[in-house]
């Protein structure tokens, strides 16, 4: 019988998490700095879809502030690389013309990790800002200070700042078996680890337990944080728990489609399908969420093996 008696690695692989920026809190309240640094500076542009600018064979078309012309005005000030300023302007307010527009889970699939993350930074903060153009407390205009990280009311001073929604996502297992559950727009097959926003007043322990038992109606009797995920769709930070829980039979009542347990066997041969569907059988979520890494180290964990 497979069993966990290995440790499994740590767990790795998803995307957003390489974004190696030094965010340069300090810059932000320095106006003169950041124009200085503005025409070398890269600029990804982002539309209002949340796409990136991309050249001709689908890589990362970031032209430099030069390139672009005036200063920062607008833009958002991400952080430096090497000495290199980034910053993230929507595309409304330029005038550049790119080959091609790339969205952000196709990036991430294909682009290094930098710049994926970088672009997940860029369009989590830009859908702030196209989300906060009036106060919530008075219904006066925002204005947007200290870089673009800072809103502030002009009616009645009230200040915003962009917000990140807690969320976790689990791989629950009774020992032998590894729960996952499937939302009906998802395309046939695929299923996938549990996962809910934290509620106020909530330890993430507890948004564990309640989330699995309010879509499967499995009782978790332990669990244990493992990693983080951004996850800017728009604005969320998926939290990555394993969780240790009763046999119970999975019920599902409206927010999933089905909810079911599966075997170490049935996550092999799924991994083996992977890239090349055969048109049956289970199939897992895509590499590069958390997700895919809760389930790979679940069965690395059963295993003995690596989850790379």
């Amino acid at each position: 019988m497979l069993g966990n008696s290995l440790p499994a690695p740590a767990l790795s692989g998803f995307a957003f998490a390489g974004n190696t920026l030094d965010r340069a809190d300090g810059l932000r309240d320095d106006t003169d700095a950041l124009a200085g640094l503005w025409p070398q500076a890269r600029i990804l542009l982002i539309d209002a879809e949340g796409n990136a600018y991309a050249d001709d064979v689908g890589q990362l078309l970031a032209p430099t502030g030069a390139e672009l012309g005036g200063g920062p005005g607008t833009a958002i000030f991400l952080g430096l690389k090497n000495g290199t300023a980034w910053f993230a302007i929507s595309a409304a307010h330029v005038a550049f013309i790119a080959p091609e527009r790339i969205d952000l889970r196709r990036a991430a699939a294909v682009w290094p990790d930098f710049e994926a993350g970088v672009f997940a930074m860029a369009r989590a903060l830009l859908h702030w800002h196209s989300r906060t153009r009036y106060c919530s407390v008075c219904g006066g205009d925002i204005g947007f200070f200290r870089a673009g990280y800072l809103g502030r009311c002009a009616r009645c001073g009230v200040e915003h700042y962009p917000r990140t929604d807690p969320a976790v996502i689990v791989a629950v297992s009774d020992g032998e078996r590894l729960l996952l559950g499937r939302q009906a727009s998802w395309p046939a097959r695929r299923y996938s680890v549990l996962a809910g926003f934290v509620e106020p007043g909530e330890t993430l322990e507890q948004t564990v337990a309640r989330e699995v038992f309010e879509e499967a109606h499995v009782r978790v009797r332990h669990s244990r944080y493992l990693a983080a995920q951004p996850w800017p769709f728009p604005g969320s930070l998926m939290l990555g728990f394993t969780a240790e829980a009763e046999p119970d039979v999975p019920q599902v009542d409206g927010e999933l489609e089905d909810a079911r347990w599966f075997t170490v066997e049935e996550i092999g041969a799924a991994r083996q399908r992977q890239g090349h569907d055969d048109g049956d059988g289970l199939l897992l979520s895509p590499s590069i969420s958390i997700a895919r890494s809760l389930i790979e180290h679940w069965y690395a964990g059963m295993t003995g093996r690596s989850s790379t």
